[in-house]
């Protein structure tokens, strides 16, 4: 295969050259998560000449998920987003070396992955695991690249670059009201465009070149082609090393249950069950022992929970069950579980009592 030929293009401008080539087939690249924001990042990457990449995602592919991830093909519905992904960069460029995690990024795996690569892409829709891709980025100094969706508005960033401001810096909380796309809804072309823009800076970072999203979150809108960027400092927020790292996450473990080993509890007068959905999705669920609140309204009608009480929290798919979970964690709930799968897992072993 000839290198040559097939950098031409790049290689020709003046700001990457021969050299700039040689500093992308050095470079290593994690990306967390193999979803929309990856379909994007992922083949600009690699067609660039990205030497290493890995893919840490522990999904597999649905059906729903074609309207926005477009690496992935309807035949490989029901297979392993990272195998699949895998498969395609290794069509577009055999050159780079892919490899893949099929597990869930965590407390405690992602520190020890995160010191084999250059740069950290995070490529999820989900808020918690963002706050553990900028802690375990401060713990092993590597930067990085924010991206975010709501609707038709997304948001990219280059966090801990060169020491600079983190994630913490400018969402110094958690906020557990934020949707996903599943949840909030996407069009497909709102993911690939941040996707680029995330591609763009992980590149800009390799080659040493352009000016880096430091210190400032640009926002762009689909709808009027608005953007704008706001300068953010840092603040006094710090991680000091693996043991503080350890220390912070051990302390609220979310715990997850199969719904199929509990049901001997389900007319259980001891327990409960908190559906966090919004009051119009469907399918409908009706259980004996079980209220509920959606969770944007979670921290606000928390009192009408006992913390004693053994709670089982479900939504449509398992995500903001598990937010919830940590909601009520940090208000002294004890013993609270998210059920894997949500709805769409229990209707399966519930349909009688399920009407759509």
């Amino acid at each position: 295969m000839d290198a040559a030929k097939r950098y031409n293009r790049q290689t020709i401008l003046p700001e990457i050259g021969e050299e700039g080539q040689y500093k992308l087939s050095k470079a290593k690249v994690l990306v967390v998560g193999a979803g929309g924001l990856a379909a994007a990042i992922l083949p600009y990457l690699a067609s660039a000449g990205v030497g290493e990449i890995g893919i840490i995602d522990h999904d597999v592919i649905e059906i729903s998920n074609l309207q926005r991830q477009v690496i992935y093909k309807t035949s490989a519905v029901g297979k392993a987003k990272v195998q699949e992904a895998k498969l395609m960069i290794s069509e577009l460029n055999p050159l780079v070396k892919v490899n893949v995690f099929a597990e869930k990024l965590s407390r405690k795996n992602a520190v020890s992955l995160f010191e084999n690569y250059d740069i950290i892409v995070d490529a999820t829709d989900n808020i918690s695991i963002k706050y553990i891709i900028n802690d375990a980025c401060l713990v092993t100094n590597k930067p990085m690249v924010y991206g975010s969706i709501f609707r038709f508005q997304g948001q990219v960033s280059v966090f801990n670059y060169q020491n600079g401001p983190t994630y913490r810096c400018i969402y110094p909380d958690q906020n557990n009201n934020a949707l996903n796309c599943e949840d909030a809804g996407v069009i497909g072309i709102s993911v690939g465009i941040i996707g680029m823009f995330q591609a763009n800076e992980v590149l800009k970072m390799i080659l040493g070149i352009g000016e880096v999203l430091s210190g400032k979150i640009l926002v762009y809108n689909i709808l009027n082609n608005e953007q704008q960027k706001y300068d953010f400092d840092k603040s006094d927020f710090h991680l000091l090393n693996k043991e503080t790292f350890d220390e912070k996450y051990n302390k609220s473990e979310v715990e997850e249950i199969n719904f199929e080993s509990i049901l001997d509890e389900i007319n259980n007068d001891e327990v409960l069950f908190l559906d966090v959905r919004n009051n119009d999705e469907l399918p409908k669920i009706d259980l004996k022992n079980q209220i509920q609140i959606p969770l944007v309204n979670l921290e606000n009608e928390i009192e009408k929970l006992d913390k004693n009480q053994v709670i089982y929290i479900f939504c449509q798919s398992g995500i903001r069950s598990k937010i919830a979970v940590e909601s009520l964690q940090r208000h002294q709930f004890k013993d609270v579980k998210s059920i894997v799968g949500g709805v769409l897992a229990m209707k399966q072993l519930l349909k009688k009592e399920i009407s759509v």
